[in-house]
């Protein structure tokens, strides 16, 4: 197995690791390891796309792979910051289900119209990455929500909204698409250049 698959198969098995210290720990120490793994996890995702450009082996195959493992770490990361600061997320009840409302929409339109699941890893969606990062080390590692929990809340239905609207534009389905503008243009039939840090 190579070195990229390497890295996305720890990604993945963080997820139930996570959810293991979250409910079988005392807080205080599974607060800190979960930082931890947090940590670990996105320089995994980091480099797991570096390394597999630089071995020529960045197939969309290894996209969709990475794609769905992201999906899995940072839903089990949600798990378990909902376990260990249930009442700060809970304040913003109404914008959490419409995240995963949307998540789920992103599927639904992707398999009604392609027959296969989503992979932008649209720029906005990367943003939000690193918004749910900082939120989620704020909520775990300090249990603070404040302005790190607002703005992933609120930038996660922007940039799903983003990933709805390249869906909808897509002619075919296609990985690694910017924006929705850089949907249009593909609509259009018009070239554009791919940003490399879309593959990372």
């Amino acid at each position: 197995m190579s070195i990229p698959y390497v890295l996305i198969l720890f990604r993945f098995l963080l997820a139930p690791t996570i959810l293991a210290f979250a409910y079988s720990t005392e807080a205080s120490v599974a607060r800190f390891w979960i930082v931890i793994f947090i940590v670990l996890g996105l320089l995994s995702d980091i480099f797991d796309g570096i390394i597999a450009r630089k071995m020529g082996i960045s197939t969309v195959k290894m996209r969709r792979w990475d794609s769905q493992t992201d999906l899995v770490f940072w839903l089990s990361i949600g798990v378990a910051a909902y376990h260990l600061n249930a009442e700060l997320i809970k304040m913003y009840r109404s914008e959490v289900i419409a995240i995963f409302v949307m998540e789920g929409l992103c599927y639904g339109i992707s398999f009604w119209k392609f027959g296969r699941e989503t992979c932008t890893h649209s720029f906005l969606s990367k943003l939000w990455g690193v918004c749910l990062l900082t939120a989620f080390i704020s909520l775990i590692g300090f249990g603070y929500g404040g302005f790190p929990l607002l703005l992933a809340v609120y930038w996660g239905l922007f940039s799903q909204l983003d990933v709805i609207l390249i869906l909808l534009l897509l002619p075919r389905w296609q990985n690694d698409i910017p924006s929705s503008y850089h949907a249009y243009l593909i609509r259009k039939g018009k070239p554009f250049k791919k940003n490399m840090w879309l593959n990372s």
